[in-house]
């Protein structure tokens, strides 16, 4: 049987445990998923499926196709294509999410056509941009430099974005573990780089340190005060909140969202977790990077079923995390879930983004 591939590797590993006998939430009463309206302003479904309007409806939600600009040693791979043409069949469901890389930054008119595309894209219906681990980790200019995120060069498409009231998903760097020995499988992130060790930092000593990628990635938002900033995976500090907290106080125009980060998260005090959520309830958005990365004709009926259950439990298990106190294990991290009440909730699944994007 072909394998299924329901959702980036980088996910790979979420579980739930049983959940303990009584389902609580702050008001002791559990809490229907589909009660709560949810945007995941993170996902990267490049296929239609037939049974995405029942699941989404189910689940009451909608998504945010987010577009990475991969570089290889031959060419550029992007998605958006794939991406387009799923938010044209299913605009009920579907937002999109543009994307830019620093290949032939040293070009005089690179910033010029980079912008000319995202205006394109942007007529296209992009409502967002990311900006991807390239920039500081894989991406050189011709005198052999890593591109950091802060590079003056950018500055122009910088300038357009923030005039046109675009903002800005930024990946930028990894979680620290990539610069960390792998050896322990009991690590959130030990799947992920033991699949793309070309991210393994460790292994790549020519890859600029963790602490000079986020000091980069500091000096562009401290540079962009109008630039609306989404710092995706907790902004790469997802093993402390405390850090994200820092910047969250420093920097007004920055939010963030844990996508394939919640496994950071449950790693920590839950305690220390949820007063983090409650403190930063309006600039916390949901995302999680699950997607598709397979035509729907390339699979059997069985196969398609499975992915939906699949999917269905991934969600599941991230929405008892945040709205229970179950008994939950997050890519082998097993805690209890933060139990956020239900006004938090609809802040963090769905308000927060919707008011940041002035979706309707």
């Amino acid at each position: 049987m072909r394998k299924i591939v329901y959702v980036l590797s980088a996910l790979i590993g979420f579980a739930a445990c049983k959940s303990s006998p009584e389902k609580e939430t702050v008001e002791n009463q559990p809490l229907g998923k589909n009660e709560i309206r949810k945007i995941d302003v993170h996902s990267h479904f490049q296929y239609d499926r037939d049974y995405f309007p029942e699941f989404f409806d189910e689940w009451n939600m909608q998504a945010i196709l987010v577009d990475v600009a991969h570089q290889d040693a031959t060419e550029i791979r992007r998605s958006w294509d794939n991406y387009v043409a799923l938010a044209n069949a299913r605009p009920e469901l579907f937002y999109l999410c543009s994307s830019l890389i620093g290949v032939g930054i040293d070009a005089p008119d690179f910033a010029e056509k980079q912008i000319a595309r995202l205006k394109t894209e942007i007529e296209q219906g992009a409502i967002m941009v990311k900006v991807w681990k390239n920039f500081g980790m894989v991406t050189k200019d011709a005198s052999g430099s890593f591109i950091q995120i802060d590079d003056d060069r950018l500055q122009p498409i910088w300038d357009f974005l923030t005039e046109e009231g675009i903002p800005v998903m930024a990946h930028i760097g990894e979680p620290i573990q990539a610069w960390r020995p792998l050896d322990d499988p009991n690590n959130p992130h030990y799947g992920y780089y033991s699949e793309h060790p070309q991210y393994h930092a460790y292994q790549h000593p020519e890859i600029p340190k963790y602490e000079t990628i986020m000091a980069a990635r500091d000096h562009w938002i401290e540079k962009n005060p109008d630039l609306q900033i989404l710092c995706a995976h907790t902004g790469s500090m997802s093993h402390n909140v405390d850090m994200v907290a820092e910047r969250l106080d420093k920097f007004p125009n920055i939010r963030v969202e844990p996508a394939a980060r919640f496994g950071d998260l449950a790693s920590q005090d839950s305690k220390k977790v949820k007063a983090f959520f409650e403190k930063y309830q309006d600039r916390i958005f949901f995302g999680t990077d699950y997607g598709n990365n397979t035509p729907k004709d390339s699979l059997s009926t069985t196969e398609l079923n499975q992915e939906r259950a699949n999917l269905d439990s991934e969600y599941e298990i991230l929405w008892k995390y945040l709205s229970t106190s179950d008994s939950v294990e997050i890519r082998r991290q097993k805690n209890v879930g933060i139990g956020l009440s239900k006004d938090i909730l609809e802040k963090v699944y769905y308000n927060n983004v919707a008011d940041f994007l002035n979706l309707q």
